[in-house]
């Protein structure tokens, strides 16, 4: 991991012209150790565009789904291990939105959405998450590519966004005071834009301190928590305005701010046939006609991706 002092925006200083990190489909991580606070911020564009094109999403679902795909990307990109793999999953049994998911592994996202399109369509153009779950919860796993371990944990869907039920995530499950702003833009004819930032306060184990819950007060994370959230939405969603000068105006009065060298981002899908054909190969021959059409081929249908994946029934003889 690299890091480097945060450059003022437009100023080269001694060492001539900076060239500011790149600030679409990348995240960027930040550390303020005056504060004992550490971030990550993220915006996604020509990715966000890729993973939504593969299903017609009606509006109110693409800025959900968009919105889960920062909150992957911003946990994701914490990873310390290469192979390791952060999944988000919403759901809900009476909800309009029945399943929601989307996932990070070494860079890449995908994500899915399943609903009701005629129960959303009574819900507006802009239903609340409590419209579109009800009573759901918010499941946020980790697993560790080297170890095999997985943590999770489980809150319930309360609050008016996803990034509410992620603060509450780290809150109860980790006791780490967080910020996670969250934003999202479509533009007709022009994309979406989805951008986001984490910032949470150190644990006590990296940095020798008590943790928060201990104390009544503790006014280096106040302050870090009223500058966190003045970012609001228009600032995220601007492809123009790299996620460097975002750092820079919110805390350009710290001592020192460091930021670790840009995460690229891009979509990805891991279905792969040599996969899906071991998976079906595993079911008895009679269950493998059930699952064919009258024309002998079994046809895999990738949620994530959109793609259908045709085996032959033929094929499987020789398994």
């Amino acid at each position: 991991m690299h890091c480097r002092p945060i450059p003022q925006p437009g100023s080269g200083g001694s060492q001539g012209i900076v060239i500011l990190p790149p600030h679409i489909d990348h995240a960027i991580g930040f550390t303020i150790p005056s504060r004992h606070a550490r971030g990550r911020i993220v915006r996604l564009g020509p990715v966000l565009d890729q993973v939504l094109a593969a299903h017609a999403y009606p509006p109110p679902i693409e800025r959900l789904l968009a919105s889960a795909l920062v909150l992957a990307a911003l946990l994701g990109s914490t990873l310390k291990q290469a192979g390791g793999q952060l999944t988000l999953q919403a759901q809900t049994e009476t909800g309009v939105v029945r399943l929601l998911v989307a996932d990070y592994k070494n860079g890449e996202l995908r994500g899915y959405a399943k609903f009701d399109a005629d129960r959303l369509a009574e819900l507006g153009p802009d239903p609340t998450l409590f419209g579109l779950f009800g009573k759901g919860y918010l499941a946020i796993t980790f697993d560790q590519a080297l170890t095999g371990e997985r943590y999770q944990g489980i809150v319930p869907l309360d609050g008016e966004t996803l990034a509410d039920a992620a603060e509450q995530y780290f809150f109860q499950s980790e006791q780490i005071p967080s910020i996670i702003r969250m934003g999202t833009r479509h533009d007709a004819g022009q994309g979406c834009i989805a951008g986001g930032m984490l910032i949470q306060h150190l644990p006590e184990g990296e940095v020798g301190r008590e943790r928060l819950h201990v104390r009544h007060d503790h006014p280096e994370w106040e302050h870090v928590q009223a500058l966190g959230i003045t970012l609001g939405q228009a600032e995220l969603t601007d492809e123009t305005l790299p996620l460097t000068d975002i750092v820079w105006r919110l805390f350009h009065e710290e001592p020192e701010v460091r930021v670790m060298e840009p995460s690229p981002l891009a979509k990805g899908c891991r279905c792969d046939i040599a996969h899906i054909r071991d998976v079906i190969g595993r079911f008895p021959a009679e269950e493998r006609v059930e699952m064919a059409g009258s024309d002998g081929i079994i046809g895999v249908d990738c949620a994530f991706c959109s793609r259908i994946f045709p085996l032959a029934l033929d094929s499987f003889t020789a398994h």
